[in-house]
This record gives structure tokens, C-alpha cells and sequence, in this order.
């Protein structure tokens, strides 16, 4: 019988509980870089290794090894941070990144081009604001996002408090990101189990949870492994409505790998849903695949296995089942922009920033406007899960020097952009993401711009549509829920996926598959003509698309890999 674990599974086995033999790779003044095992393991640290394609031919030319960097992902669940700590992030990427912050489509910070010699540095700083980046790739549960709809203040700051419990629970719990980072001496026992519930080889794959609040899906939330549906009675959190096995990556040309929505499951009181994600996690654990990594996600295991068979084992596992799920209702998935009042008479602010890049440049000094704010600011910084910024609990007393810093540094909150902006989002992709195709983040203005005229042109200036880029089929920003996607296929090609809704509770189809910019908008262009002639009254793109057979509204895997159109 061949017992061989597969290399994924082998190298966890022998990390040492994720130790590997980072420091050694941290310490090599050779090198830019670490070992492939190295690379693999810091994931669970939250970085990345990468290097800068643009600049690839040229380094080889000088006979240099490529430029390589870090990118580090902060785990701050429900993304929420103070004012205090936003400068400290603030102060740390002129000190060791590249002058931006990034807010990720997971409620977070990343650093990118962080220098390996500047790594140790950039985490001991971090861990002085008590954040950290544990878990924030890899494995493992990853950072648990939340509805930031500022409405419904009491709600919300349950919600956040709760997030922060289920990250804290299964956050991994291994000596070794104080031993690499903060310079603690090793503690690592061969006989010790650091991991009680993780084990060894921790998860199959990465896992993620996330919770909205009804009305609003600004989290996407049927696209995580666990997502968690707040049931609001009598202005009060009751517990959450709990669908299991979500997920958007896919791989081209594999029909086994395709992006899912999560299964309703049932409800679960909120006392108890830190145990019920710990449950979950531990189905997945134990049943997930570990011999195909293609083929590791929990969305796999609950297709393979259905929806019975998982409620059969979260009971095993819980000790008790599931009560049936309460009605609930999704109406949007974007955010809402400009000055919002919540419950409690506080002022919440939230900004579109452009794919969640804060920088300085010549058009708008954004990541000084933030700045001047936090230091005067008395309430808390809120990231969503579309990449903007609420600044959130201004007392109205501040509202007012709030404006004038606003209105200074002409800050964006939404007012004077085209609609389509307000609900578009793109990944990094190039330059420096390994797994990109095509351009993403560099080429959404350009291609907002030119669908911007189409709209316009028809009599829809004004018309809200979820657009989603990537620069290849991973699914970092979500796009099998835009109503139009597309995924990369190579440098200035892609796929085109349509017919979303505009609640996140549908996933588009691909329509054209390989297609450069040209056949895209030609074939966009009649599309919103007829929407712009036909549509009903409040309408959405997505669903027009279905209601007139352009698409049709059955939505199968099969469907992820076969185009509408020649």
C-alpha cells in the first residue's frame, strides 16, 4: 500500500509546525529570495514571494536574479482598525513597502514590494499596533469579513465582535510566527502538539467565512466556505442562517474545478456560532481531499458529498443539529457612498478608492487626506469587502471638520463618479502577482472608460452595474458574481462571463471565451441598447440578460467552461 503523502501534504507534515527554515532564508544576504518549501510555508504567515515581471528581461539581460519582494496581508477580521493604528500602517509602508496600502477584497491591508531584507522589521511593527498576519493566507481559516453597512450601528458592532471571536478561535497557535518575526527563542518540542486544532497538516486548502447583515451582501457572502446571514428580530441579533460550501476559484481547461455558491445549511443561535465555524472547519479537516489540491476546497467536499451527508456530520461533530433556516432577504452587494447616519445619531463617511489603492500622487493626495483625518479622528476606520473605506463613529460634533478635510484634499465619495466606478473591482494581477495572465488592476480605468461612453451613449449615465477583472481565473475579486466579468486568458485577452444579479445570490455564465478588448465592447454595446430600450422599471443588467434569453437562467458548472458564443 503506498502510504506517500502528496508534497503540499508532506511539507506541512515536516514544517516543524510551519518553522520550516524561514529565519535561515531570512538571513541568506545572497539572495533576494527563499526556498520554494519557504515560499509555500510563509503563505501561513500571510506574505507572498514575488518578483516584478515587468522588469524580468531586463534583469536577465544584466544578468541579475529577478527583483523579488514580499507581499504581506494583514488578518484584521471585520476590518476594522483605530485611527492610532492607521498611522502606524500608514508609517510602515514609506518605512518598508513601496508607499501604498492596498484594502483587499477581503476587508484588509496588503503591503506589497516589501524587501526581505525589511520583512522582519514590517511584522515587529505590526505586532506594536497588536495586529498581525497570521492566517491571512495558506491552510487555514483566513481573515473573516463582515457586512460594514453603517445603518445598523448596534448590529454592526455585534457582527464585528464576533468575527473577531471566530478568527481568534481558528487562528493557527504555533511558536513559530513569534520565533521567525518577533525574534522569540524557539520553543519547538518534537512530542509537543502546538496545533490542537489544526494537527500537523493543518486545513486541505485555504477557508473562508464571512457574515452579512440583510439587507446588504457587501461581502459576497455565498461565495465563502461558511457564510453566515445575520437574522435580525425586533431590532435584535438572534443567531445567523448558516450555507456551507462556497468558493470562486477555478482552473482553465479543468471541468472539475469550478466556482460554487453556498448550500443553505440551516440556523444556529449566536451564542453558539463560534463552536458551529469550529465544527465546519473540522468536517472540512477531516473530509476534505488531500491527495488532489485542485480538488481540496470545502465547496468540493459539499458537492461531492451533498448537503445531507454534511448535515449528518456537523450534528457528529456539534453535538446537536441545525434548527431550519429563518427567511431573510439580499438586495445589494455594492456600498453605499457619501455621509450616512446611523441608529445612534453617529456620522459614517465612506470613500470609493479606486481598486483599494491608497497612495500619494499627482491627481489626489489621498493617502495624506487619511493621514491629516486619523489624527484628529475619534471613531474607528471600516474596510469593505468591494475595496473602500468607511470612516466610521464621527460624533456630529466632528462631522464638520471632517467636510473641510474632505473638501480640502478633494476626497471621492462618489458623488462626481460615473456609476459603473462605484460597483467595479479588479485584483493586482501584473506586475507583480505570479498568478496573473493579463492586466487587471492597471487596465480597469481604461476599460471603464470606454464602456463609460457605450452607457452614456445609450441614455445610461447613471445606471449601477457590478463589473469584476481579474487577471486570471482564481477569483480574487469575485468575478463569477459581476454582471459583467472578465478573467484573463493573456496579455490583452479574456473571458467574458454575464448575467449575475446585482445581490451576489447568482453567478454569471462564461458567454465568450478568448476574446480580445474590441470583441468585448462590440458585443457589450447592442446588449445595453436593448437594456437601455426594454428593461423594466428598477431592472438590472444581469437579470434583463436572463429574462430576454440572452442568457439562459440555469447556471451549472458545465456552464463555467462552455461559451455561449463561438
Amino acid at each position: 500500500m503506498n502510504t506517500k503523502l502528496p508534497e503540499a501534504e508532506q511539507l506541512k507534515l515536516d514544517s516543524r509546525y510551519l518553522r520550516g527554515t524561514i529565519s535561515e532564508g531570512l538571513d541568506d544576504n545572497v539572495t533576494g529570495a527563499i526556498s520554494d518549501d519557504d515560499t509555500k510555508l510563509t503563505k501561513f504567515h500571510g506574505t507572498y514571494m514575488q518578483d516584478h515581471r515587468d522588469l524580468r528581461d531586463e534583469r536577465r539581460r544584466q544578468k541579475l536574479e529577478p527583483l523579488y519582494s514580499f507581499m504581506v496581508r494583514l488578518r484584521i477580521p471585520g476590518g476594522v482598525v483605530t485611527p492610532q493604528q492607521w498611522l502606524g500602517l500608514d508609517a510602515i509602508t514609506d518605512d518598508c513597502s513601496n508607499g501604498t496600502l492596498r484594502i483587499t477584497t477581503r476587508q484588509t491591508f496588503q503591503y506589497h514590494e516589501v524587501l526581505k531584507q525589511d520583512m522582519r522589521s514590517l511584522m515587529q511593527q505590526i505586532n506594536a499596533l497588536h495586529l498581525d498576519t497570521k492566517g491571512a493566507c495558506g491552510d487555514v481559516n483566513r481573515n473573516v469579513v463582515t457586512n460594514v453597512n453603517p445603518h445598523q450601528s448596534s448590529v454592526h458592532a455585534e457582527v464585528h465582535q464576533i468575527s473577531k471571536a471566530i478568527s481568534d478561535h481558528l487562528c493557527w497557535q504555533s511558536g513559530a510566527y513569534a520565533e521567525v518575526w518577533l525574534g522569540e527563542q524557539c520553543v519547538y518540542q518534537p512530542e509537543k502538539a502546538e496545533e490542537p486544532f489544526y494537527g500537523e497538516r493543518y486545513l486541505p486548502r485555504k477557508f473562508k467565512i464571512a457574515i452579512a447583515i440583510p439587507p446588504e451582501n457587501d461581502c459576497d457572502v455565498l461565495a465563502n466556505d461558511i457564510a453566515l446571514i445575520a437574522i435580525i428580530e425586533n431590532e435584535e441579533l438572534v443567531g445567523f442562517n448558516v450555507a456551507v460550501g462556497g468558493g470562486m476559484g477555478m482552473t482553465y481547461g479543468e471541468t472539475a474545478t469550478f466556482p460554487r455558491l453556498a448550500t443553505m445549511a440551516g440556523f444556529v443561535t449566536k451564542d453558539k456560532i463560534v463552536e458551529v465555524c469550529e465544527a465546519i472547519a473540522a468536517i472540512q479537516r477531516d473530509y476534505g481531499d488531500r491527495n488532489n489540491r485542485g480538488h481540496a476546497r470545502f465547496k468540493y467536499t459539499i458537492d461531492d458529498h451533498g448537503i445531507d451527508w454534511f448535515n449528518e456530520k456537523f450534528t457528529e461533530y456539534h453535538g446537536e443539529a441545525m434548527a431550519a433556516a429563518r427567511p431573510y432577504e439580499l438586495l445589494r452587494n455594492g456600498d453605499r457612498f457619501g455621509w450616512i447616519q446611523g441608529e445612534d445619531g453617529q456620522w459614517h463617511l465612506t470613500l470609493y478608492l479606486y481598486s483599494g489603492r491608497i497612495v500619494d500622487n499627482e491627481t489626489l493626495q489621498l493617502r495624506t487626506a487619511l493621514r491629516e483625518i486619523a489624527k484628529i479622528h475619534t471613531g474607528e476606520f471600516r474596510m469593505t469587502c468591494n475595496q473602500n473605506l468607511i470612516i466610521a463613529n464621527i460624533s456630529p460634533e466632528q462631522k464638520s471638520v471632517i467636510e473641510q478635510l474632505v473638501e480640502q484634499y478633494q476626497l471621492d465619495i462618489g458623488e462626481r463618479r460615473p456609476a459603473l466606478r462605484l460597483n467595479s473591482m479588479a485584483c493586482v494581477a501584473l506586475p507583480t502577482c505570479g498568478l496573473a495572465m493579463a492586466e487587471s488592476e492597471r487596465y480597469l480605468p481604461e476599460f471603464l472608460s470606454k464602456l463609460e461612453k457605450i452607457m452614456s451613449d445609450a441614455g445610461l449615465p447613471e445606471e449601477f452595474i457590478n463589473i469584476r477583472i481579474t487577471g486570471c481565473p482564481n477569483g480574487c475579486a469575485r468575478p463569477y458574481l459581476g454582471e459583467i466579468a472578465l478573467t484573463g486568458k493573456a496579455i490583452g485577452r479574456y473571458n467574458l462571463n454575464l448575467g449575475a444579479d446585482f445581490s451576489g445570490q447568482r453567478m454569471n455564465r462564461l458567454y465568450l471565451e478568448n476574446v480580445d478588448e474590441t470583441t468585448i465592447l462590440n458585443t457589450l454595446k447592442p446588449m445595453i441598447e436593448q437594456f437601455a430600450a426594454e428593461r423594466e422599471q428598477d431592472e438590472h443588467f444581469g437579470d434583463f440578460l436572463i429574462r430576454v434569453g440572452i442568457l439562459g437562467a440555469e447556471r451549472t458548472p458545465e456552464m463555467m467552461h462552455k461559451p455561449l458564443k463561438d
